[in-house]
């Protein structure tokens, strides 16, 4: 009876554990996106999904170091005054650089897993690195113009909500396509989305899921869909893929230190997520930052358009004005694949869920790459501080500044 007793009791070991291995294998892509663990995965992206390089090749684009101590920078914040380390612990930085006048004036690097050469997960700054691409190929002439039909090289998506769209409407997310984007609504579009990239259905299927809710360009509606199209439409026109386009025409000619990569989906066909999964270090994100500060020109290289950087800055349409865009934060405004600050020096930021920026003031030459773990994917108090602290810190520079 006894050894009876030892049987079922190990049997039923061996069944819990089973049940709590399923668990943790429906759930991982939940417990990923979590504190602490967050920290490691944002790091360590190419150990979660397959991958692309992005690689870099040639001399490397020299970022004086001259570090200037900013330990008297405060900020305002729900009445209280800052410090730089305060923004840093309360808003879970992982990675910092601050560029003025293209000398690396800040670096630094609070997160658990963060180091200069380590290759941060980026999520929707990816949207921004998308749109340069695309500036790219139309100067090229591999697109043709912003006015054509997205299904004119996506006739996969002839009968979706994506059927109707220009390239030009999913530039400044006025697709009409789609539902809000609730990362907190297990059937909201982008969970499809990110449940296919994870392995649950095809990619294609969840983007052709969404349904029209509104006529292409009369409506703000941010969706990572969007610019999954606008992905394909550029792999389609050029004939290679995103990682292939971006070494080819980006990474090969800002002098990057490191390789960047795109996360891929594990179902088939693998695909990279043009909305969210580009992978890049800190530096040499702060080198597209500069890129773009400067006209789209580093050196005696045009890289990006001066015209479409341009654009970036401000779309001069009503409804993507700062403060227009519904229920986003009065902060900001849209244009092409880029979240805008208006005056008075009309900087632009990218910004990925949990906490990524890249900011952009050309009119004081100034680019902050903030990385960070933040607990949930959006977080409306921490951007509004983190708006607050970088907008303090471009003064700060300017005041303080030879």
């Amino acid at each position: 009876m006894a050894s009876g007793m030892r049987w079922a009791a190990a049997t039923a070991g061996v069944a819990a554990a089973g049940a709590g291995l399923a668990w943790l294998w429906r759930h991982q892509d939940e417990l990923a996106m979590r504190r602490p663990v967050n920290e490691w995965t944002f790091t360590h992206m190419s150990l979660v999904l397959p991958t692309e390089t992005v690689t870099r090749s040639g001399p490397v684009y020299e970022l004086p170091n001259r570090p200037r101590p900013l330990a008297d920078f405060r900020y305002d914040f729900g009445g209280v005054r800052h410090t730089l380390a305060d923004l840093h612990a309360r808003t879970h930085t992982a990675g910092f650089a601050v560029l003025h006048r293209g000398v690396l004036v800040h670096e630094d690097y609070p997160g658990r897993f963060a180091a200069p050469d380590r290759r941060f997960q980026l999520f929707s700054v990816s949207k921004s690195v998308t749109s340069m691409l695309i500036g790219i190929a139309l100067e090229e002439g591999a697109l043709g113009s912003v006015a054509d039909k997205v299904v004119t090289y996506c006739p996969e998506l002839v009968g979706s909500a994506f059927d109707g769209p220009t390239v030009e409407d999913l530039l400044h997310m006025t697709s009409g396509a789609g539902g809000i984007e609730d990362y907190e609504d297990p059937d909201a579009p982008v969970n499809r989305l990110m449940g296919a990239v994870m392995g649950r259905g095809t990619v294609l299927k969840a983007v052709r899921s969404v349904e029209n809710a509104a006529t292409p360009g009369t409506w703000f509606n941010y969706s990572t869909l969007d610019t999954q199209v606008l992905g394909w439409t550029l792999e389609a026109a050029t004939g290679m893929s995103l990682a292939r386009y971006a070494t080819d025409r980006l990474w090969s000619r800002i002098g990057a230190e490191y390789d960047a990569f795109y996360a891929l989906s594990r179902s088939r066909p693998r695909t990279a997520v043009g909305g969210g999964t580009f992978n890049a270090a800190v530096r040499d994100l702060a080198r597209v930052g500069l890129l773009m500060a400067r006209g789209g020109r580093l050196g005696d290289d045009q890289v990006v358009p001066e015209a479409w950087v341009e654009r970036g800055r401000g779309a001069e349409l009503p409804h993507l004005e700062v403060g227009a865009l519904g229920d986003n934060p009065g902060h900001y405004g849209y244009s092409n694949q880029w979240w805008t600050l208006g005056e008075p020096h009309r900087a632009f930021t990218g910004i990925g869920i949990h906490g990524q920026y890249l900011w952009v003031d050309p009119v004081a030459d100034v680019v902050v790459v903030k990385t960070s773990a933040w607990p949930t994917a959006d977080d409306p108090e921490r951007d509004a501080e983190t708006v607050a602290a970088l907008s303090a810190l471009v003064t700060h520079l300017e005041a303080t500044s030879d």
